[in-house]
């Protein structure tokens, strides 16, 4: 067994038929690991887990609803026994300027990007704590710590959830549980199309970036089995960012 590998491990990645989410759970497959993939659509979910085969579980609900989320949880829990891997993946952004944004925009946002990692967090945690092990992944985001106009729900919400990581370890890390953030730079991701479609904006990202280009998603997933396994277990409270450079340069 290597430090990387992770053989017999459970592993939910919410927001996981598609994007960042999607290739994490591949990767996680592919370290041996079972995986049960999220989203909201329960055919689209049983459509991706087809896709990538053997070792794949499914459990459908919106993390946005607490009470359908924690009553799904307890179902995968009583059938499958508690994840060893979290990670909260699902994510959504609305971008506006901040005088004319709804409010409902606002709190749908945090709702999706931080209060469902506090909810599924902490309804996994009490299991995790139990058996004295657990590894918890926070997908954050270089807006964890720059921002840009027109993204302030997402930003605040990135933002909050590093800081919830730390809380999370705060109180956890002592029941044999390590909690760390992967912030991601830009990826040319489904969520970013309209950015990577333009021509101005994405010339912006790549002189900015120092590595030149749009990141991709499988650019995160050996970071996330790195947070996933035996090799991090002195890993705790941290923010691991994933972006080419971007947040280490003026």
């Amino acid at each position: 067994m290597t430090p990387f590998d992770l053989t017999g491990r459970l592993a939910l990645v919410t927001g996981s038929r598609r994007g960042i989410g999607r290739a994490i759970a591949e990767a996680y497959l592919a370290a041996g690991a079972r995986v049960v993939l999220n989203s909201p659509d329960a055919a689209q979910l049983e459509a991706a887990a087809a896709e990538l085969g053997d070792g794949v579980l499914t459990c459908a609900f919106d993390v946005s609803d607490s009470d359908a989320a924690e009553a799904a949880l307890e179902r995968l829990v009583a059938e499958h026994g508690c994840p060893d891997i979290l990670v909260n993946n699902a994510g959504i952004q609305v971008r506006g300027p901040l005088t004319d944004l709804p409010v409902e925009d606002w709190r749908r946002v945090v709702d999706v990007d931080l209060t469902s990692a506090f909810v599924v967090g902490r309804t996994l945690a009490r299991g995790m704590i139990a058996r004295g092990s657990g590894k918890i992944v926070n997908i954050c985001s270089v807006q964890t710590h720059l921002v840009r106009p027109t993204t302030a729900p997402y930003a605040a919400a990135k933002t909050g959830l590093a800081g919830l990581t730390r809380s999370m370890c705060a109180e956890w890390a002592g029941h044999g549980i390590q909690v760390n953030g992967l912030a991601p730079g830009y990826l040319d991701t489904e969520l970013n199309a309209s950015l990577v479609a333009d021509p101005e904006f994405s010339a912006w990202i790549t002189r900015r970036t120092p590595a030149g280009r749009w990141g991709r998603p499988e650019d995160v997933t050996g970071p996330a089995v790195w947070l996933a396994s035996p090799a991090s277990d002195f890993v705790n409270g941290q923010v691991v960012y994933v972006d080419g450079g971007l947040t280490a340069v003026i």
